[in-house]
């Protein structure tokens, strides 16, 4: 592991931008893409994935079957049901606390003034299948999603190359989670098809979920014709330690990264003693000598982790210094993995930096708001004044007139129409 001593030198190595991902030759490519998915649609996404999955799929197997799903419950193994449920009384449990009420706030003159939150009516989800199927990453996803109120959910997800299905866990949790509506489709032709809608694919308001480069250059592109929950990068996790860490934990919590395409380990650490054992033992990732923890924060905080660890003597302390990170894992037995499959917050989290603006997926990810405002003739004439001068400040007479045509007097209510039975 290479080791940087913090001083200003090392902030300025550390600091980290987004647009350092971005790749002139992934940008192109991906807008080709797009293009020909919006142009030409299902045939663009048959075309590509062949191309790209090497699966030559009839169009009429875009869609995922009962069929298929019932076949997939024949392959997945019994006792994963049991699991899954408690797994879901995690996840459930810990959004159903979270979600934003609607609320109104009364005030002179009969004014009220408030906010109504509904949920995203149509959402898609991209289920990456690349190294391994992440069949965690749906029920992160899917749960959090319905507990928001969505009502429907669709899962886009690649076909695998031997046999042109998709990984039987993914659509056996899927099914039981009540997602129904599921394709055989990946990477940027996927997006593209969530995005612009095709003849089998209906277009999404959203669209969530992990992927690679590719995907995640995908929804940049298409977000503004969707919304999207975040722009990720590779897989991360920093580990805040002092001399009082467990070297094993931080070793193995390192070393899991790697499991996980171009996933990065970084270590801030007060003890030199635990510096040079990380040093023997592992070859990538970087060590971040400080001098103190307040300083250790300092670095986690410009770092701004996907996944950050504190292995202290008092780390509640220490997670009160934190504001930048997308999940916080306080002391030695909280591992980050337990946040990757059981703990109950969704695993779909900012990474590359951008936990200094973006928040994890959750039940909030799925929601959107309204502000509504009920003003009496009463309100609107002591407001009169305020905004005439407002109006006429910017030229806007016609918005003037809009206020003014409400006010005047003798103003004849609108007739209603008759009624011709």
């Amino acid at each position: 592991m290479q080791v940087i001593n913090w001083d200003k030198q090392a902030q300025k190595k550390i600091r980290r931008d987004y647009a350092s991902y971005f790749d002139t030759k992934i940008f192109k490519k991906v807008s080709r893409i797009l293009a020909e998915v919006r142009q030409s649609g299902d045939r663009a996404l048959r075309r590509y994935t062949r191309e790209f999955d090497a699966v030559d799929l009839p169009l009429k197997r875009i869609a995922v079957t009962q069929s298929d799903i019932n076949r997939a419950f024949e392959k997945i193994r019994v006792q994963f049901v049991p699991l899954l449920k408690k797994i879901t009384e995690n996840v459930r449990g810990y959004y159903e606390k979270e979600l934003n009420r609607s609320f109104e706030v009364p005030g002179q003159h009969g004014v009220c003034l408030g906010k109504q939150y509904s949920a995203h009516e149509r959402v898609g989800i991209y289920i990456p299948a690349g190294t391994a199927p992440l069949v965690s990453s749906v029920y992160m996803t899917v749960i959090p999603a319905k507990v928001a109120g969505v009502k429907q959910i669709i899962i886009c997800t690649p076909p695998r190359r031997d046999t042109g299905d998709i990984d039987p866990h993914i659509l056996a949790v899927a099914n039981l989670l009540g997602v129904n509506e599921i394709y055989r489709v990946g990477g940027v032709q996927a997006i593209g098809a969530m995005a612009f809608g095709t003849k089998t694919i209906s277009k999404v308001d959203k669209i969530v979920g992990p992927g690679n480069a590719y995907v995640t250059e995908a929804k940049r592109q298409v977000y503004g014709f969707v919304d999207i929950d975040m722009v990720a990068g590779p897989s991360e996790v920093a580990i805040i330690a002092d001399q009082t860490a467990n070297p094993d934990f931080v070793t193995c919590d390192l070393l899991a990264q790697t499991e996980h395409n171009g996933g990065i380990g970084y270590l801030i650490s007060t003890s030199k003693k635990l510096t040079e054992i990380m040093r023997s033992r592992i070859d990538s990732g970087i060590i971040i000598q400080v001098k103190s923890l307040a300083e250790a924060c300092e670095v986690a905080n410009e770092i701004a982790a996907e996944h950050l660890e504190i292995m202290t003597e008092d780390p509640e302390k220490v997670q009160k210094s934190i504001r930048h990170a997308g999940a916080i894992f306080v002391g030695p037995y909280s591992p980050a993995v337990i946040g990757d499959y059981y703990a109950g917050p969704s695993h779909v989290l900012p990474t590359g930096g951008t936990a200094r603006y973006f928040s994890p997926l959750s039940a909030s990810t799925f929601i959107k708001a309204s502000q509504t405002i009920r003003y009496t003739p009463e309100a609107l004439e002591a407001s009169k004044e305020h905004v005439q001068k407002l109006t006429e400040m910017e030229g806007l007479y016609l918005h003037r007139i809009s206020l003014e045509a409400r006010l005047a007097r003798n103003t004849p209510e609108p007739e209603k129409e008759k009624n011709p039975l």
